[in-house]
């Protein structure tokens, strides 16, 4: 005689109340983001860089002040609980200077680094797609601004302006720096120009434009990013550099100009390393992260370096 076996219940004991399960809702964040937040590198660069994109657009709140200059306490006094970056040969604090100069530099490097890679994807995108004359013309003219030296322009430049500020900076740098960017544009458009999609976008009648920001951009994304990261590094360190050599407005506080300060003053002869160590550890933590998000960037888009997960053994 067969017996149905019952499906046995887990017997709870009295006044026991069964445990209500919570569900963490996650955060809709896009696929880009989730990638670079899944990489080790490219999470690190993008946590410093963010922590200082606050400090730019906070810097009014961070430190409040009219006049980053102006003179609050003795001269050279070393950081303490009231100036936690302590002060210049001039009584400056150098906190608020660094929080306003942080401001600066990050408006001079974004900007500069957005507009030069408006100018290579316009240029270096159209010339690789249009051929022909037309891309003989723009290859001339990446080739002669490749070949002139951004350092002596912008010292030309400085002769004829009293002071250039941070605004000449962005200037000079953006006309003289996308070259390079649309060389490589350029090329990658060149191969993507005859791929299927691009044949059957013209096929079903798309404009140019269409198929240039729908069809080729896009797929170019990755290329896109890293070069405008190089660019925003590359404005940043010559805006330092320009400014640390005296060609830029001193009455401005940035990173540049505090280090020009310091180096005027001796800083590094009286011991002062609080008036040159912050700035210099600011514009190399920026690098670092720029740096960083760009390996990740690669790793996350190029298989041949994308890292598979380790098989544990159970």
């Amino acid at each position: 005689m067969s017996t149905v076996e019952q499906p046995q219940t887990a017997v709870q004991p009295a006044g026991a109340t069964a445990a209500p399960q919570r569900a963490f809702p996650r955060l809709p964040l896009p696929n880009w983001l989730r990638s670079i937040l899944g990489n080790r590198k490219a999470a690190i660069g993008l946590v410093i860089l963010s922590f200082f994109v606050f400090v730019a657009v906070f810097a009014p709140l961070i430190a409040p002040t009219q006049n980053p200059n102006r003179m609050v306490a003795r001269p050279v006094q070393a950081p303490s609980a009231e100036y936690i970056l302590g002060t210049t040969r001039q009584g400056q604090d150098v906190f608020v200077q660094i929080v306003h100069g942080t401001q600066v530099s990050m408006a001079v490097g974004f900007t500069t680094g957005t507009v030069v890679m408006a100018i290579a994807i316009i240029i270096g995108i159209t010339a690789g797609y249009i051929g022909g004359i037309f891309d003989e013309l723009l290859s001339l003219a990446m080739n002669i601004v490749l070949i002139i030296p951004a350092l002596p322009l912008i010292i030309v430049v400085a002769g004829f302006i009293d002071r250039p500020g941070p605004l000449t900076i962005v200037v000079v740098l953006s006309l003289i720096s996308w070259a390079y960017g649309a060389r490589v544009l350029r090329a990658q458009t060149l191969t993507l120009r005859n791929s299927d999609f691009v044949a059957a976008a013209r096929v079903v009648g798309e404009p140019t434009w269409r198929i240039v920001l729908f069809e080729i951009l896009p797929n170019m994304t990755s290329l896109v990013v890293s070069s405008w990261i190089g660019a925003v590094l590359y404005a940043i360190l010559t805006q330092a550099s320009l400014e640390f050599i005296g060609l830029g407005d001193p009455n401005i506080s940035s990173w540049g100009t505090i280090l020009y300060w310091a180096q005027n003053n001796a800083a590094l002869l009286t011991n002062a390393w609080w008036t040159f160590i912050p700035p210099g550890v600011c514009i190399a933590l920026v690098g670092f992260s720029l740096t960083l998000i760009n390996y990740g960037i690669d790793e996350i888009t190029n298989p041949r370096l994308r890292r598979e997960p380790k098989v544990k053994a159970a």
